[in-house]
């Protein structure tokens, strides 16, 4: 068998239950391909504080662009809310980000239509919607600069800065039509052009490389009434890609479609590095509980085989696994409705099923 590292950073809250399980199935559907997994784990966020003092240590930073391929839990949770800024868990989060330079974040919405009732949208809505936010993950108002606080006379006040350079909108800009190309080859660019700066050089820098696709269609759209037409009418949008902030709130929103943010992978990729997580916070109310959905962190885990890995076929298992688990009526308490044909269960429960339905190819 050929041996392939992974990363893993269990993080906080339910962040370790969710990576054990998208590392068990991820082991199980690699497996039958003659790949074994090997993992390294390694304490991150407000458990990376606990334990060294701070959020993540350039030891594992290191560890990470050596291995290039890393599976994340979720970072976070009011014991840390009170640090300053660069030792919360969510500084980690960022800086390797940046240290990674993973750029493109994917973050694919899908509903299942086994699980369309769970949303609170009506059926025929989001029925069929399928969505790839394409956001700008290392560049934007996160990690703009100057970032500072001030007196200003008596009254305090703080500045952020949104700054972004054609290179990087080119870049992310281009990964978005590729991955048009691959689907119904439409873009759909979002921003504020009406009144940031910052925006304005976004379209037309998108503008510019949309020449070069000239089969794929390039739409613009303002981010409020983009928020608003997700909720109106989902299965309009393709690729959609947009800027940091944007895309983070945009594609938190678009959770609601799946029923549950609980269901939402999402891959970023740049440099040949890979940084898979699910889009989910940490959820500390529930943490320790065996009630946090998996399925998030393991089509995470997919989409580092498909990706990373370059086993589309096993990315396809776990995908058509999870696809079963559903469609056999098994749901966590976040997608739960009393519903004839619906069975509660929990994180290790889901686990066990979906590796019974993990598709063994013939041999």
């Amino acid at each position: 068998m050929t041996k392939q590292t992974i990363i893993t950073l269990p993080g906080d809250g339910i962040g370790p239950e969710v990576t054990t399980a998208a590392v068990t199935v991820l082991k199980a559907a690699c497996s039958s391909f003659g790949t074994e997994i090997e993992t390294i784990e390694r304490p991150f966020g407000g458990a990376g504080y606990d334990r060294d003092g701070e959020p993540v240590t350039q030891e594992t930073l290191e560890l990470c662009k050596q291995h290039k391929f890393v599976l994340l839990g979720a970072v976070g949770g009011p014991k840390w809310d009170d640090l300053s800024a660069e030792k919360r868990p969510e500084a980690a989060l960022l800086k390797l980000r940046k240290e990674l330079g993973v750029y493109a974040n994917l973050r694919p919405i899908r509903v299942h239509p086994s699980l369309a009732g769970a949303s609170t949208l009506k059926k025929e809505v989001i029925t069929e919607t399928d969505i790839l936010i394409m956001r700008e993950l290392t560049g934007g108002i996160y990690f703009g600069r100057p970032r500072t606080n001030g007196a200003g006379n008596g009254d305090p006040y703080s500045l952020d800065t949104m700054s972004y350079s054609r290179s990087e909108v080119q870049r992310i800009s281009r990964k978005a039509f590729e991955a048009a190309r691959l689907r119904d080859k439409r873009v759909c660019s979002v921003d504020k052009a009406n009144v940031l700066e910052s925006s304005r050089l976004w379209r037309k820098s998108v503008e510019e490389v949309a020449a070069e696709y000239p089969d794929v269609e390039l739409t613009h759209m303002l981010v409020d009434n983009c928020a608003m037409q997700l909720i109106r009418n989902p299965k309009q949008f393709d690729v959609m890609v947009t800027g940091n902030l944007f895309g983070d709130i945009l594609s938190d929103e678009a959770a609601m479609l799946t029923g549950s943010i609980g269901m939402l992978p999402s891959a970023s990729l740049g440099d040949g590095n890979g940084l898979y997580e699910p889009v989910h916070g940490s959820a500390p109310d529930i943490a320790g509980k065996g009630e946090a959905n998996p399925l998030a962190a393991v089509a995470s885990a997919a989409l580092l085989c498909r990706y990373s890995l370059d086993m589309e076929e096993a990315a396809n298992n776990i995908e058509t696994a999870i696809h079963a688990v559903l469609d056999a009526g098994y749901r966590t308490p976040d997608i739960y409705s009393e519903e004839p044909g619906t069975t509660l269960a929990g994180t290790k429960e889901m686990e066990q099923k979906l590796l019974e339905y993990l598709t063994v190819p013939a041999t």
